[in-house]
């Protein structure tokens, strides 16, 4: 049964989407709840609740969550506080009853986890890598990664999503001129993987898989702790209730994986590595743009006539970010990123800044202050954005997206 149906149902005027009472639309119908249910994580909702937000009609809503149940998707979670009539049954999403596999490919290093249906990390594994000796290689490592993760007598593995440096095409699967790797351009890695993994591969930019991740490290951090039986009874009317309604006009799109409820509606995940990128989150999902080339962060150009970058240009920031690295001036560095991140923002007006990467993993501090104070310096408007640490990582990100199918989201 495919429950990755995409592009059906409806949305109301709080961008929250629909279901439609038809049998041929059971696939999405059923991806919508259990959307619905993992956004609301252990403490869970009641089918009352699961009809309102939907659309559907309780008896389709009954039948959709008693096919979950018997897939092992769903079980109860309790039952809800009384308020006169017979206490409310509230159902939760099963996190291992599937699992995917995220593999980041940085330019020196590779890293995969899996994670099950919420997102949480269950295995990890890592190692180096030589992005720059080719596809072949690199293939050859995340095929190795996947077998060492894998667990024949565990949770079946919806897909693997990989994260790799662009520009790519996440679309066809295909790797673009990667700065600095002339090789990789044109080389259908999705495809390759597929073949040699027999899973569904969904390939994407790092950096977009960043904010993926940081978007899902945000769903999880709003999670009601379920505690014992008498706690759900306790904290599930305001999960359920008009609490989870209002939060639940922000559900969107991480990439692949559904996020309800307290995700930001516009941030950018800025990565600092290697090389430096943004993902940016718009709109309540991940913005590529229309050849899935946004997000080009690093090049922007912040010193005419410069030092040369990578890329051809002169005084980009990812060249100035990266020299100041070098000779251990990360407060430099990160008044760098600042200075670029403060351009974003005035031209997107963005909610969050969230900052990741193994530069920032090595002065997480510096970073959140040294940014921090150049947006506050060159705020245009009192109510400037956060900054914070993104509290995943990229490889988090690449499984959200392969978790595309079971909550039918765009990927």
């Amino acid at each position: 049964m495919n429950r990755g149906s995409r592009n059906s149902g409806h949305s109301d005027a709080n961008g929250r989407r629909g279901g439609v009472n038809l049998p041929a639309l059971r696939g999405h119908n059923e991806a919508l709840v259990l959307d619905l249910l993992r956004g609301a994580g252990p403490v869970g909702l009641g089918r009352t609740e699961l009809a309102a937000r939907t659309g559907l009609t309780p008896q389709a809503v009954s039948k959709i969550t008693a096919r979950l149940g018997a897939d092992g998707l769903v079980a109860e979670a309790g039952r809800a506080a009384s308020t006169g009539g017979k206490p409310r049954t509230l159902l939760r999403l099963v996190p291992d009853a599937r699992h995917a596999v995220g593999v980041h490919l940085d330019r020196d290093v590779l890293r995969a986890v899996r994670v099950d249906l919420a997102g949480c990390v269950v295995a990890d594994s890592g190692g180096p890598l030589d992005f720059g000796a080719g596809p072949e290689v690199a293939v050859e490592a995340v095929v190795r990664a996947v077998a060492r993760l894998g667990d024949p007598y565990g949770p079946p593995l919806l897909g693997v999503g990989v994260a790799a440096p662009g520009p790519l095409d996440h679309r066809a699967g295909v790797m673009g001129r990667v700065t600095g790797f002339p090789s990789w351009k044109g080389f259908p890695l999705r495809g390759v993987l597929e073949g040699r993994l027999g899973l569904p591969v969904l390939l994407d930019k790092d950096t977009n898989a960043g904010a993926a991740a940081a978007a899902g490290a945000w769903l999880r951090a709003t999670w009601p702790d379920a505690g014992s039986d008498a706690d759900v009874a306790a904290v599930a009317p305001v999960a359920a209730g008009a609490g989870a309604a209002a939060a639940s006009a922000d559900v969107g799109a991480v990439a692949g994986g559904g996020l309800a409820g307290g995700v930001p509606h516009t941030c950018v995940y800025l990565h600092v590595g290697t090389g430096l990128g943004a993902g940016l989150w718009l709109g309540g999902g991940v913005y590529r743009g229309a050849r899935s080339a946004a997000g080009e962060f690093g090049h922007q150009v912040l010193l005419l006539d410069g030092p040369p970058c990578r890329c051809g240009a002169r005084g980009c920031v990812e060249v100035l970010c990266l020299e100041a690295v070098a000779r251990g001036d990360l407060p430099g560095a990160a008044r760098i990123v600042g200075e670029a991140a403060a351009n974003l923002v005035a031209l997107l007006d963005v909610d969050r800044v969230l900052l990741g990467g193994r530069v920032v993993a090595s002065a997480p501090d510096v970073f959140v202050a040294g940014v921090g104070a150049v947006l506050a310096a060159r705020a245009l408007d009192p109510a400037r954005p956060v900054v914070a640490l993104a509290g995943a990582g990229v490889a988090e990100g690449a499984a959200e997206m392969a978790l595309t199918s079971l909550f039918g989201r765009a990927g």
